[in-house]
């Protein structure tokens, strides 16, 4: 019974650990704005300098990753009076989690020639895990009416590995972009 409930609490711990992994992913946008007619792109900087927290592979990365996605929607990358212009936005907090599981032993047995009610006992172990977890904002503006015109936001775990982060980061922004009014069509 013990292996039991030790292995039903490492099952969910695994499951929200991986979940977590996923990203929250929430969007909004514009809902008068008919996204069809934007066809160039443009990055135009990382808010408040959020880049600071990256290395330059990471940077890349992420410009990467979100052009491929802004190219499978048709989308070219203009340096030249593009429709939109595109700031990031990073945030990357240490976090820590706690996991609680308790064991009990007792309660009913055996005992002096015949079954009945006994004293039992628990066990609780307790552990950490500390984590950094990433917030990344996406803006999309119009540049000729200067509006804000859709947003992306995803918080995830941070991989530490940096060759798990070349699969990670591409997978992540494809999520973040199914918010994204227009879908891919390649």
């Amino acid at each position: 019974m013990k292996k039991a409930l030790k292995l039903i609490n490492l099952l969910l711990i695994s499951m929200s650990i991986s979940f977590l992994s996923m990203g929250q992913v929430t969007s909004d946008y514009d809902k008068n704005t008919d996204f069809t007619k934007y066809k160039t792109f443009k990055f135009i900087g990382w808010e408040q300098e959020s880049d600071k927290q990256l290395n330059d592979f990471d940077k890349k990365r992420i410009l990467d990753a979100f052009s491929n996605e802004l190219t499978t929607r048709g989308f070219i990358l203009s340096e030249d009076n593009p429709d939109i212009g595109i700031t990031l936005f990073l945030v990357i907090d240490d976090k820590t989690s706690t996991t609680a599981y308790t064991s009990y032993n007792g309660g009913m047995g055996y005992g002096y020639g015949r079954w009945g009610w006994g004293m039992g006992s628990s066990t609780t172990n307790y552990s950490e895990d500390h984590y950094k977890e990433g917030t990344m904002v996406i803006d999309f503006y119009d540049l000729a009416s200067k509006e804000l015109v859709w947003q992306g936001v995803m918080q995830t775990e941070v991989q530490e590995n940096p060759k798990k982060r070349e699969k990670t980061v591409p997978k992540k922004v494809a999520k973040l972009m199914k918010g994204y009014p227009v879908k891919p069509t390649k």
